[in-house]
């Protein structure tokens, strides 16, 4: 599936002034970036803009700041940029104002700047009109290059598209073709697997996916509400009553479809110093939780991981930041490493996943995009990129 709007491809850059959205949300520890994928993602527009003669000016938010929050500035963003560029990518001290706007009509074609953090103004998530306007005055053109946040209405993301012509940068478009395929025309046999904690988060993407899939993996804390809904006892596991119904009628439906954990490994706490125990899942006794699918579930799911034309990874299966309930992602993610067909990665946890346990670069495609990728992935139009030019 190919994207509809017009790319950075599809204008002349040359000479004018173009502000580039980006998702620089890094996560930092003690101001340092422990993950730059997210910047190294967005190279390749920035470098093809510098190429064609432009003066970028890159705008992007970071963290949740309240206001002016200096441990949430862009700096350590600028740094590694500078770095990553081979030149200087100064950050300016704010993303509107008089010494903004004369710090970027001061540049030259090809130079790279990066305003300070666009949610340090509470109009940025309000899609505040006035403000979108003092960005829009920045520059000639407009291209959205920040998929993580494309399904967010903000100013800097929707505003903006409104009044400068619009582009899709090129990150976009390759989520936009890596995620459009398996959700369009996947080769088969097609696998998704779900994971994370609660079924109600993932209702509208199971329902969009189902139809599409010729086999649905679950684990995750979601997996014990549809144990539940077969009759077993989960003990503590995670329970989200509210959905049990639900995965009572999915099962009823596309039973065929659903493979469910066989074994699983309970703990009576979530610790990195638990016992653990491997148990079939009719032996999760009371004040037990199920933290991670067992061996025999990793053995089930690899060789459906193995045996596909393409794979779709939603959630991690069990609780992988701690040491005792890694092994079922990290069997995942192997897996995924291993296989031949296309391997797609949602965003968010699974990311995460992938990049811990050093497989990230086997993957087919790693969104960038938590939120959006799973809002892309329910069949629903994200604003960020709904604002963009068509293609003619």
């Amino acid at each position: 599936m190919g994207l509809s709007k017009k790319t950075v491809r599809d204008i002349n850059v040359q000479d004018k002034r173009v502000l580039v959205r980006c998702d620089f949300n890094v996560p930092l520890e003690g101001g340092e970036i422990t993950d730059d994928r997210r910047i190294t993602e967005a190279l390749p527009t920035i470098q093809h803009l510098v190429q064609q003669g432009a003066v970028v000016v890159l705008a992007s938010h970071l963290g949740r700041p309240k206001g002016v929050t200096p441990e949430f500035s862009l700096r350590p963003v600028a740094q590694r940029l500078s770095e990553l560029l081979d030149k200087d990518v100064p950050l300016l001290g704010d993303s509107v104002g008089p010494e903004v706007t004369a710090a970027v009509h001061a540049a030259k074609p090809g130079d790279v700047l990066l305003l300070e953090n666009v949610r340090f103004h509470a109009e940025e998530e309000k899609n505040d009109p006035e403000y979108a306007k003092q960005l829009a005055a920045l520059a000639d053109l407009y291209v959205n290059d920040a998929f993580g946040t494309a399904h967010r209405a903000h100013a800097s993301t929707e505003g903006v598209a409104h009044l400068l012509p619009g582009a899709a940068g090129f990150l976009i478009e390759k989520e936009i073709q890596h995620l459009g395929q398996v959700t369009q025309d996947p080769p088969r046999p097609f696998v998704a697997i779900m994971g994370g904690a609660k079924v109600k988060d993932k209702i509208a993407l199971i329902d969009n996916l189902l139809p599409k899939v010729d086999t649905l993996l679950i684990g995750g804390g979601m997996a014990y509400t549809f144990l539940k809904a077969q009759g077993h006892g989960i003990g503590n596991s995670l329970l989200d009553a509210a959905s049990v119904e639900y995965a009572k009628s999915l099962l009823d439906e596309h039973g065929a479809k659903i493979v469910l954990p066989t074994d699983v490994v309970v703990a009576s706490e979530l610790s990195e110093s638990a016992q653990t125990q491997v148990v079939p899942i009719t032996g999760i006794t009371d004040g037990m939780m199920g933290a991670d699918i067992g061996p025999e579930t990793i053995g089930t799911f690899r060789q459906h991981i193995l045996g596909a034309g393409a794979v779709l990874w939603n959630g991690p299966v069990g609780v992988f930041e701690m040491t005792p309930f890694e092994r079922g992602t990290r069997g995942v993610a192997e897996a995924l490493a291993e296989s031949k067909g296309v391997t797609i990665v949602g965003g968010g946890d699974s990311a995460a996943a992938v990049e811990k346990f050093g497989v990230a670069d086997q993957m087919t495609h790693v969104s960038t995009g938590g939120g959006a990728s799973l809002e892309f992935l329910e069949g629903k139009e994200l604003p960020g990129i709904a604002a963009l030019q068509d293609k003619a």
